[in-house]
């Protein structure tokens, strides 16, 4: 039964099987899966930590109440409206330099490989001051960090261990030759903080702050190549015509094609309680809100199905919603609009260079999206 079907029958919550056999309760509209996501008390992330498919212990991500917020606090400020206003610049000079090596290396192009992920790779590595050199390390940490199913649990860990203790020299060297970046502000606010939750904090704003804003672009833009929009024959061809609507055009696609799994986010229920629904929950439950299901609820968003670059009000919860609403999401909204904007500026005749149903997807991951888009602009 498709997400739709089931938010429109009963309450709209069902009792599904996770991957290994584990029930669950997954939770369709958009009030209900709001509720889940605002209240930490009922919905804990850190009672469910047992049923992720990624390890995600000591993180943002598994985390409740107080012990979130003093990890959140020590860089929050670094994520807000302002502060990705003010990296606009730096992010517009990654974005150029990673398309003109793109571009000057001739076409056909991986815009995921050649474009997507250095700019955004780049990006986070900048903002948290790892030398250059050392950056291509990342990438292979990241994939099998997020990976569900090609690795063990133990293998990702390991890599994730490696990635930790890389981030921990840098940390403690930022303590007595601060930089300015986001590690030293990691050093000199996060002494509070145990250990591991110190060290995973950049390993969360690393892997999260790279691959879901590459992912976004390949996807974004593979929608905008292969769908019609406002009477021209692409979405993409409208907005090189229109790069006043990009803005909106990337909280629209953020709605209809979100790449994170946030419906792999499962909660527990700590005490019984009623749904705005109806639907009754239990506590020991284990909970999926789902946001891609609550994003298409015709409650909310009139014509859910149809793309709509200014639909007013969106508000959409790809990032999430309540305490744990994803901290990056300002700067990576930015990302996905400068590299959107560059390109269809720039490339305005931008079109794959495959057969749309040829374009490989990734398997086995925690962030969705093609593995490669082959395009070409001549």
């Amino acid at each position: 039964m498709k997400y739709h079907e089931i938010r429109e029958t009963g309450t709209g919550v069902a009792d599904v099987i996770r991957p290994g056999g584990r029930p669950a309760r997954l939770v369709t509209r958009y009030d209900d899966v709001l509720r889940v996501l605002r209240d930490q008390e009922t919905f804990s992330r850190e009672a469910a930590l047992d049923a992720d498919d990624v390890d995600l212990e000591g993180t943002l991500l598994g985390l409740d109440a107080d012990a979130h917020a003093r990890v959140r606090d020590v860089v929050r400020d670094r994520f807000t409206v302002r502060a990705a206003e003010l990296l606009r610049g730096a992010v517009e000079e990654r974005a150029a330099a990673a398309l003109a090596a793109m571009t000057g290396r001739g076409e056909p192009a991986d815009l995921v490989g050649d474009f997507a992920i250095p700019f955004a790779l780049g990006t986070i590595c900048d903002l948290l001051g790892v030398p250059p050199q050392d950056r291509p390390r990342f990438r292979a940490w990241g994939e099998a960090f997020l990976g569900t199913t090609a690795l063990t649990r133990a293998d990702a860990e390991a890599n994730a261990q490696a990635m930790g203790l890389y981030l921990w020299e840098l940390i403690e060297r930022r303590r007595t030759e601060p930089t300015g970046d986001l590690l030293s502000r990691i050093a000199a606010g996060g002494g509070h903080l145990p250990i591991d939750r110190l060290v995973k904090l950049p390993i969360a704003l690393l892997v999260g702050g790279w691959e879901t804003v590459a992912a976004s672009v390949g996807t974004f833009v593979q929608v905008l190549l292969t769908h019609p929009y406002g009477g021209h024959p692409t979405g993409y061809a409208y907005l090189a015509d229109h790069p006043g609507e990009i803005p909106g055009a990337v909280r629209e696609l953020e709605r209809m094609f979100s790449t994170s799994a946030a419906d792999a986010m499962p909660r527990r229920v700590t005490r019984e309680v009623t749904l705005p629904s109806g639907a009754v929950l239990r506590p020991g439950e284990v909970v999926i809100p789902s946001h891609d299901a609550a994003n298409h609820d015709p409650r909310v968003f009139p014509d859910p199905h149809r793309m709509d670059f200014a639909r007013t009000p969106n508000r959409h919860l790809s990032f999430g919603h309540g305490p744990h609403h994803c901290i990056g999401r300002h700067v990576g909204n930015a990302e996905v609009v400068v590299a959107l904007g560059l390109l269809t500026a720039e490339l305005p005749r931008l079109r794959l260079a495959v057969p749309a149903e040829e374009v490989p997807r990734k398997a086995g991951h925690a962030i969705s999206g093609p593995a490669r888009l082959p395009v070409a602009w001549s």
